[in-house]
């Protein structure tokens, strides 16, 4: 049994005018319409990937993680009540709402609700973005990656690994404990913050094409308080990227040009890099101790000459760059 791709993720916010101008018209996914207090969005061919719901909260509603056989659902059940979690079957009203052939939900130990679905459902009409972006890249590597405040890293770390098989890409423990996970080739598809606090920290989409990210960094530019960290480079998935503010107060990542490894030989390390090989400077903290060593890390990456390898040395990139000149 595995899970093997982030299927979708669930917001409350009372402010859905505001989700849709931003999730549409600066993020470019397709709103469509569910009707009611809610609203969903599209990525690729998936029916929906972003649904928020009109509740007072303004944070994660739930995470769905896509397993890769209906037997996995029990078998996940069965694994998860054995370790003392409260499982819950999904009845046929909700896999409707959540256009799923099945699934089952429960609390992770910080009472994020996580729900594991099979055979999500794809539609035949074309996706039409919120504005002219080439597209996402999900596919086998799901809708992108979330990111969750923690206060206990102690007690997420065991249940995400050892109860829901989530693999360990690599860590750091300063200034603050970050974990990643893998789930497919996408080098992270989870990853949890040791904040000391609890709530959603952001979610990544990952571009086609590299000018939809500059693109979406100039729109944010322009609207108050639009970004959160500025454009930069991150050392572990080598994503190019920016932060944006959501309407609900956590981020969404807007990223390209991310890692993929290999499962199969990737092994777990620490890192003492810190997070970025460059830029991503955090206006959203005040001026202070965090922000300042965070900005000099990035620093100290600039004086080592710390840096990505080329476009040749990536395998994936390299290869779409010829699929995109031969088409």
């Amino acid at each position: 049994m595995a899970v093997c791709a982030l299927g979708y993720l669930g917001v409350r916010s009372d402010r859905l005018s505001d989700w849709s101008d931003f999730a549409g018209g600066l993020i470019g996914m397709q709103q469509v319409d569910r009707g009611g207090r809610a609203m969903a969005f599209r990525m690729d061919d998936r029916m929906q990937r972003l649904m928020v719901s009109d509740e007072e909260g303004e944070t994660l509603a739930f995470m769905g993680w896509e397993v890769e056989r209906a037997a996995d659902l029990d078998a996940y059940a069965a694994q998860l009540e054995a370790a003392g979690t409260e499982v819950h079957a999904g009845d046929a009203a909700l896999a409707d709402r959540r256009l799923v052939d099945g699934l089952i939900w429960f609390h992770d130990p910080m009472g994020n609700r996580v729900e594991l679905v099979h055979r999500p459902m794809v539609t035949a009409d074309p996706f039409v973005p919120g504005r002219p972006i080439q597209g996402f890249r999900t596919g086998p590597y799901g809708m992108g990656h979330a990111v969750l405040h923690v206060e206990d890293i102690d007690a997420m770390l065991p249940f995400y690994r050892d109860l829901l098989d989530f693999r360990v890409s690599d860590y750091g423990l300063s200034p603050y404990p970050l974990y990643f996970f893998h789930v497919n080739g996408r080098h992270h598809s989870f990853a949890m913050v040791g904040s000391g606090k609890r709530g959603f920290h952001h979610f990544m989409v990952e571009y086609q094409n590299l000018d939809d990210v500059g693109q979406g960094y100039d729109l944010a530019l322009d609207r108050e308080d639009g970004i959160a960290y500025t454009l930069g480079r991150h050392t572990n998935d080598w994503m190019t990227s920016f932060y944006a503010n959501s309407p609900s107060g956590f981020f969404v990542e807007n990223g390209w040009g991310g890692r993929v490894i290999d499962p199969a030989t990737w092994e777990p390390h620490e890192t003492f890099t810190g997070p970025s090989f460059w830029g991503h400077e955090r206006l959203h903290l005040p001026e202070g101790e965090l922000r300042d060593r965070m900005r000099a890390m990035a620093r100290e990456a600039a004086r080592q000459g710390l840096r990505a390898p080329p476009v040749v040395d990536c395998p994936w990139l390299y290869g779409e760059l010829a699929k995109a000149e031969r088409g």
